[in-house]
């Protein structure tokens, strides 16, 4: 298991020649890192994503610039009816949208052909608002920023060219409500934010899951990762339990069926052993001439097992989120 530096100031996540601020590798309980990236076209990947989960559906909202494609869009699903509403602004127009340097550091709105899509900071957390009126699609859901909360962020370090600062928050509880057509989903759920800069290799595969609810009597927050860190000596695993982070400092153990993404996942280490059973497939796919994505994120429970760092073993029970695979050419 490694031996991962916690940061407790600010600090630059790169210099200004844009290599990797050496000073910068370490995780810490709430944001410390600067993330402006110099220019280098073609290797900076930055984003914004946004996914909110609540009984019976979840929403997403997105923006990112990955200096040949800019993107923002929504996403939402009803897990009931499997019914799934998506729409996107891609090029130059959510390209000039401004994504701050820092987390929380500054709103983000885009409109294109009747499609407007608005992460807005406020004093006491985000709002997320989408609206496309040819759909009659309108969501308006704020996720709070609990007073002291923690969350988890970390510098993985390929090596001095090639480096990432990601936040994961969850365990933020949301609340407002997604209206389609004639129906409205009242949203009663959480907020989780993946705030990503950095400068990737070519080739990336990554593990990604999350989950954000309340079991065994505490509120839980999963942040499990695998892959894309492996050899670096730093993770993205950690758990949020009662907004208190238990950083999880060694590479998890995923087991999956890549023929059948529906079958059950497991998820384990020393301080989690988790099933998680998927009941929607989102599958996404990019071909770009040389760039390319194949993402299967599904939407499902956990069921298992969680040890933070300050307390005793806690039983996950029917914890709604998500768990996915990523392969990028980027």
């Amino acid at each position: 298991m490694a031996t991962e530096p916690e940061l407790r100031d600010p600090v630059a996540l790169c210099t200004p020649e844009g290599r990797l601020n050496r000073d910068a590798v370490g995780w810490s309980r709430r944001p410390v890192h600067d993330c402006a990236l110099p220019a280098s076209w073609g290797r900076r990947k930055r984003w914004d994503y946004w996914c909110v989960t609540w009984p019976g559906a979840a929403m997403s909202l997105t923006f990112a610039d990955v200096d040949y494609l800019g993107l923002a869009d929504v996403w939402f699903i009803d897990l009931a009816t499997e019914r799934t509403y998506g729409r996107a602004a891609i090029g130059p127009l959510a390209r000039a949208v401004a994504l701050p340097d820092r987390v929380g550091g500054g709103s983000m709105r885009v409109e294109q052909r009747g499609l407007q899509l608005a992460v807005t900071e406020e004093d006491f957390g985000t709002r997320l608002t989408a609206s496309y009126e040819k759909a009659a699609f309108h969501a308006d859901v704020f996720v709070e920023r609990p007073a002291d909360h923690e969350t988890m962020s970390v510098v993985i370090p390929w090596s001095d060219r090639r480096f990432q600062c990601t936040t994961k928050e969850n365990t933020r509880p949301a609340t407002g409500s997604v209206r389609w057509g004639d129906t409205t989903y009242d949203v009663d759920g959480w907020g989780c934010l993946d705030f990503g800069r950095g400068k990737w290799p070519y080739r990336t595969l990554w593990n990604w899951g999350s989950a954000s609810g309340r079991t065994d009597g505490h509120v839980v927050g999963l942040q499990l990762g695998g892959k894309w860190t492996a050899g670096t000596g730093m993770t993205e695993n950690a758990l949020c339990i009662d907004g208190r982070l238990t950083k999880i400092s060694e590479e998890l153990t995923w087991t999956y069926d890549r023929t059948d993404w529906l079958r059950p996942w497991r998820i384990s280490g020393a301080v989690v052993d988790l099933i998680f059973t998927p009941v929607y497939d989102k599958r996404s796919r990019l071909e770009l001439g040389a760039a390319s994505s194949a993402v299967h994120q599904c939407f499902g429970h956990y069921e298992g097992t969680v040890t933070p760092a300050d307390g005793p073993t806690i039983t996950v029970t029917d914890l709604l989120g998500w768990a996915e695979e990523a392969q990028w050419r980027w």
